[in-house]
């Protein structure tokens, strides 16, 4: 009798278990839904349903030559580099930024040398105003290999290195800039050379008999260059038509600084740099040409080294 109760018992517990797993629950599941479904339509926010490309420019020019906006293949090209640049956003708050340290004493050096300013914005597609190296070692603000940076002057060795000199190396691509204006007869070809090399500039316009950079069949990068230069210069000149807005006191600044001339060897920039009340590292954020610890000056030589003007 105790062993059939005990069953019995056993039977009620497990089917309450099981009605409960299987048995419908329609009110609380109506409820769920009801909770899952929004009281009224939600309206979304414009900038999060609508991306709009930017507009081109109806007109733009590069060093004084127009840019044929007339022709569609030019300006899709164009259009191209425009929005990629432009919806870079973070990139091009940097540039801004950067603009406004490097740009003006960049612009000046070009224009004494007797270069149009709006190569300046050559040396940001080159390199975004770092003193970047690249995979080929390319070095510097313009991007000079070893060889063509001592063809135009520049000082490249262990103890100093000229192509991480935004001036110096300003100075050097002012020189190829004329060179190559000479041999091609406009600015843009010019400009193009840059990336391709003068013989690969004429080799192409000689093949294509092309008379202008916008004629020539050439490879990605190549075809792509000026046109990012100029989306560059138009970013950087019209930052509002781009919806950037970034504060002046948010502007990188040019660190102050005066001028030192060194015509001896210096044993040692550690001592040098205590001399003028700098650490080593501040020495270098003001002359990043300098490679070593030591300088030997040869006979003749003379280097200008900044130094904090705050001593």
């Amino acid at each position: 009798m105790l062993k059939e109760i005990r069953y019995l018992l056993l039977g009620l517990v497990l089917g309450g278990v099981l009605i409960y797993f299987i048995k419908p629950e329609p009110a609380q599941k109506e409820l769920q839904t009801e909770a899952l479904l929004p009281l009224e339509p939600v309206t979304p926010r414009l900038n999060n349903a609508v991306i709009s490309g930017y507009s081109l420019p109806e007109q733009i020019s590069f060093a004084g030559e127009e840019v044929p906006m007339g022709r569609p293949d030019v300006k899709e090209r164009l259009d191209r580099e425009i929005q990629v640049n432009a919806f870079w956003h973070s990139n091009a708050i940097i540039l801004i930024k950067r603009a406004n340290k490097w740009l003006p004493v960049i612009d000046s050096t070009l224009r004494a040398n007797g270069v149009p300013a709006d190569f300046k914005y050559l040396a940001v597609a080159e390199s975004g105003l770092q003193n970047a190296i690249s995979p080929a070692n390319a070095v510097g603000f313009w991007q000079f290999l070893s060889g063509t940076a001592k063809d135009f002057g520049l000082i490249v060795n262990h103890q100093v290195d000229q192509r991480y000199d935004p001036i110096k190396s300003t100075v050097a691509a002012a020189k190829y800039f004329k060179k190559a204006h000479q041999k091609f007869g406009n600015w843009t070809m010019a400009a193009a050379s840059y990336n391709m090399g003068m013989r690969g500039v004429s080799q192409v316009a000689k093949n294509q008999r092309a008379k202008s950079y916008y004629d020539m069949i050439v490879s990605e990068e190549p075809s792509r260059y000026v046109f990012r230069i100029i989306a560059i210069k138009n970013l950087l000149e019209n930052p509002a038509d781009y919806s950037f807005a970034v504060d002046s006191t948010d502007l990188y600044q040019m660190p102050a600084s005066r001028p030192v001339s060194v015509e001896e060897d210096i044993e040692d920039w550690n001592d040098f740099a205590e001399s003028h009340e700098m650490t080593f590292y501040e020495l270098k954020q003001l002359n990043p040409w300098i490679r070593d610890y030591k300088m030997t000056v040869k006979k003749g030589q003379k280097f200008t080294v900044l130094v904090s003007s705050a001593e």
